[in-house]
């Protein structure tokens, strides 16, 4: 079996290790703090860890699984450590200003984006099985080697997670819509809902808050420092979304303005209709 390295131990980090080390991969985990390698070891997400990046020595796959402002830094920092024909991957969310720059680095690196998680963060919440079912994307490029490319397919695959494969900014466009939009709307409903003038009436609507307002308040009420780094590292392509979606709302205000309730249905049976192509 491979030999795995896993640099940053949270929720996806976490949980790659547990799956990996089931499979019987040899997986050494890096943190940034003793207590949380410890804690790898002790919960089976890694054989092996510590807070040294020169763990990452004879690995023969890398998967750098910090926060998204820490990759490139994190990638330049392991770059002497490893080993000839080593192929790193990445987890994070933004592709298109990370691959090129990894890329020239180090020549066996393929850009990769789990798309599973929760509203918590940390190594306490990872979990077995979380890639199961969940869209893998994978952003190869011209510069890609294929046989780097063939492994991390590989694993992906062996986690029961769906592959996609796509460019950097494909990938980048279409998060903006299905990722990182929801989680700037969800926030601001929460937001205009906190806004309410009337105590009885704000403490009414928290009373009567139900599966609704949870499924369509979920992704804004999850970690504000993942939430923060989406829209820096994807300023361009989420600022375009998030001008259709208030373009989209202003055209449903001025229908009920207008009372133009036929065209407000017609729109609405659009959405119902085009609702299930979303889900997998």
């Amino acid at each position: 079996m491979e030999r795995i390295a896993i640099v940053g131990l949270g929720l996806i980090g976490g949980s790659l290790g547990l799956d990996l080390t089931r499979q019987g991969h040899p997986v050494v985990g890096i943190a940034r703090r003793v207590e949380t390698a410890k804690a790898a070891l002790a919960m089976g997400a890694a054989t092996e860890a510590g807070t040294d990046l020169a763990l990452v020595a004879g690995a023969e796959v890398v998967f750098v699984c910090t926060p998204i402002d820490a990759v490139v830094a994190t990638a330049e920092a392991i770059a002497p450590y490893l080993s000839a024909g080593a192929v790193v991957t990445d987890v994070a969310s933004v592709k298109g200003e990370l691959v090129p720059t990894i890329e020239a680095l180090w020549p066996d690196f393929v850009g990769g984006h789990p798309m599973a998680g929760k509203a918590e963060a940390g190594l306490a919440v990872a979990e077995m099985g979380l890639f199961q079912g969940r869209p893998y994307v994978l952003t190869p490029t011209a510069a890609t080697n294929p046989a780097a490319l063939e492994r991390v397919r590989a694993i992906a695959t062996s986690l029961g997670a769906n592959l996609c494969q796509c460019s950097p900014t494909q990938h980048d466009r279409a998060v903006a819509w299905i990722s990182h939009l929801p989680v700037m709307v969800s926030s601001s409903l929460i937001l205009a809902c906190q806004g309410e003038l009337d105590p009885a009436i704000l403490a009414l609507a928290q009373t009567l808050a139900s599966s609704g307002f949870q499924d369509t308040s979920r992704v804004g009420g999850g970690v504000p420092d993942l939430g923060t780094l989406m829209a820096r590292h994807n300023r361009a392509a989420l600022l375009d979304a998030l001008t259709q979606y208030q373009q989209q709302l202003e055209q449903i205000k001025t229908l009920i303005q207008t009372e133009n309730w036929d065209v407000l249905h017609s729109q609405l049976t659009q959405s119902q209709a085009a609702r299930h192509t979303y889900l997998n």
